[in-house]
């Protein structure tokens, strides 16, 4: 069965590509390359091209006759999509409704969404279910909310069966090495930590030590890139069975502070971290964590990786052989 991975050759797409062939799927990776890397691209046929393409999209969908799409294509700079809000609902929101009208004309009907938790904005409550209020505060948590209200009204009309995946940090690489975490630029804390270590950065930088936490630094919820590509390969499934459409979570459900991800880069290093304590980042709430049991109960996914010892040492390898 052929899969079209949107986005797939960036992080969490390079990785749920090789788990669908693992699992007896052909994946079909389509991107343009704005930020993924066609190194990352080992698992099946590569569509270089962009979704803004409406005909390019559905010459892809019948060419390589797709069942179903996994849909990660998506811009994921927070900060960047509050000063320019215009790039992202263009590429987010826009390019998506293109994707959706393609696989409508071409009559796929089957789609797994990568969402996000910035859906939820401000958490009322820890750990986050999904019954959590959705009002994000930023274009980036809006737009892929856009798109998971899009899906509920194409399903109505059109019978679209769809999952949103909404997870929380992705973190990791492959335990085998073969593929790992690489953007331009960086904004996740576990690299960051890394390349402080590797001398790649002078230092990494705390930002906030005063909130009402246990050491008083930011608290997150930090999930293995490849459970991940576990959950959207189970989600695939579920809806290929002829199963209704869901949102999930996604997430180990505990979290954990910088200063432990900090400590967990330094035992397996066995270096020092240089690091700099500098005041809160607006918008930046104390904790963040996934209250991910309905993915258990629906798919029956648990994570394999829920030790930060265990995701940072991944991460360290991939980067150490960089």
């Amino acid at each position: 069965m052929n899969i079209l991975v949107t986005g797939g050759a960036g992080y969490i797409g390079s990785h749920t590509a090789k788990v669908l062939k693992q699992s007896g799927f052909n994946p079909v990776t389509l991107d343009n390359l704005s930020y993924g890397h066609e190194w990352a691209v080992k698992w099946g046929p590569f569509e270089k091209g962009d979704l803004a393409d409406g005909d390019f999209v559905r010459g892809v969908l019948t060419r390589h006759k797709i069942e179903a799409v996994v849909h990660f294509a998506a811009f994921t700079y927070v900060g960047e999509s509050v000063t320019n809000p215009r790039k992202y609902y263009q590429n987010n929101v826009v390019n998506t409704l293109n994707l959706l009208n393609a696989m409508q004309d071409c009559g796929v009907k089957t789609i797994v969404f990568s969402s996000t938790c910035a859906t939820y904005g401000e958490p009322q409550h820890v750990p986050i279910s999904e019954s959590h209020p959705q009002r994000p505060i930023n274009p980036y948590g809006e737009a892929k909310l856009a798109v998971e209200r899009m899906l509920h009204w194409y399903g109505g009309a059109y019978g679209l069966r769809s999952c949103a995946l909404r997870y929380f940090n992705a973190a990791g690489a492959d335990e085998d090495g073969e593929n790992g975490e690489d953007h331009d630029p960086e904004t996740h804390l576990i690299p960051l930590v890394i390349f402080a270590v590797q001398g790649k950065r002078s230092h990494v930088d705390i930002y906030g030590t005063d909130y009402p936490t246990p050491d008083g630094t930011a608290i997150r919820d930090y999930i293995h890139v490849v459970d991940l590509a576990d959950a959207h390969v189970r989600a695939l499934r579920h809806l290929l069975d002829g199963k209704g459409s869901l949102a999930l979570n996604l997430g180990t459900g505990k979290g954990n502070s910088v200063r432990e991800v900090i400590a967990a880069v330094e035992r397996v290093s066995g270096k020092k971290v240089p690091a700099r304590e500098t005041g809160r980042r607006a918008g930046d709430p104390p904790a963040l964590v996934a209250d991910a049991r309905r993915a258990n109960e629906v798919l029956g996914w648990k994570p394999r990786y829920t030790d930060i010892a265990t995701i940072v040492e991944h991460a360290w390898r991939w980067h150490s052989r960089k």
